[in-house]
């Protein structure tokens, strides 16, 4: 393994974690505000008033003598999502694909029954996945239906899109792949493919799986520099709008593309990873910087984007 000088990073533009814990979260971001984003069922309320669809929620279980009615509720169900409201890093999350007789498939392929969602959502209510372990809610939400174009690229698993936002300002953009390695999860830390994506275009610019450059999906086989984004400036609005929705200067925004709805809001992140800049092959300082001496903010998602494509794209 070859080490990079710290001073070579720093000319690179590359966002340091202290740096981006002071400067950037610490300033810009109101505590206040951090319910809100750490609770998923808030945040899918506060985006629908801003026009930021979210896949549709089925059922909240919020009391443990609720999850007696989980089972006749989800019987006509064929695939649907259970996730904790206040859960992090995809933990407690267990994807449902289909029926097979008594039995529920996972999106890993394996069967559970009803008795084990059971447990699973009184494991959710009493903190097992939460920040901080406090008691949480359950949201159960239906099922993503990723598009074909994207769904190939992606090994057992629904590949997410994770857009930074600040003040306003889509600034760095990436597609995470789920691998073979990350157990179907699209988790970087895991092993899932991260490709930095063109502001300006949605396209490829750059691969990595555990921090390395790579050209094709290792599982796929297929080649991630054809991967472009559809809808790509209606996915970086939708990004934009959430500064509005949330008051916070500084987040992640993690989006889907459904082949029926296109896109969807997955969740915000109040304290994004900085792996962005790695599957970029650029660092986020520069572009920050640039919205920091702007004289005359833009006052609507669309003007933000459109100023963010124009200065930002590869």
């Amino acid at each position: 393994m070859k080490w990079v000088s710290p001073f070579l990073l720093n000319r690179l533009g590359m966002l340091n974690m202290n740096r981006r814990n002071v400067d950037y979260i610490l300033r810009y971001n109101d505590r206040a505000a951090y319910p809100l984003v750490d609770n998923k069922l808030k945040t899918k309320l506060a985006a629908a008033e801003r026009e930021v669809n979210s896949p549709k929620l089925l059922q909240v279980v919020s009391q443990q003598h609720e999850i007696s009615h989980f089972r006749e509720r989800v019987d006509q169900l064929e695939g649907f999502a259970i996730k904790p409201s206040k859960g992090s890093g995809g933990k407690g999350i267990m994807v449902i694909l289909r029926r097979e007789g008594d039995d529920f498939i996972k999106g890993s392929g394996a069967a559970v029954t009803v008795a084990t969602l059971e447990r699973h959502l009184s494991n959710i209510l009493a903190g097992l996945y939460s920040l901080g372990g406090a008691p949480d809610v359950a949201i159960v939400e239906e099922l993503v239906k990723t598009t074909p174009a994207l769904e190939k690229f992606s090994f057992q698993g629904v590949p997410d899109i994770r857009i930074v936002v600040f003040q306003g300002y889509p600034v760095m953009a990436m597609l995470r792949l789920a691998t073979r390695a990350s157990d179907g999860k699209a988790n970087l830390h895991q092993g899932a493919v991260g490709v930095g994506l063109d502001i300006a275009t949605g396209q490829c610019v750059n691969a990595v799986q555990f921090n390395r450059p790579v050209v094709l999906h290792p599982d796929t086989g297929l080649s991630l520099n054809n991967i472009e984004i559809a809808d790509w400036e209606k996915m970086l609005v939708m990004a934009s709008r959430c500064y509005e929705a949330t008051g916070l200067g500084y987040m992640g925004v993690d989006l889907v593309v459904d082949a029926d709805q296109g896109p969807l809001l997955l969740e915000l992140n109040a304290r994004p990873g900085l792996s962005i800049q790695i599957a970029n092959g650029c660092g986020l300082l520069p572009r920050l910087q640039n919205i920091e001496r702007l004289k005359r903010p833009h006052f609507t998602a669309e003007k933000r984007v459109r100023y963010a494509m124009a200065e930002f794209g590869q």
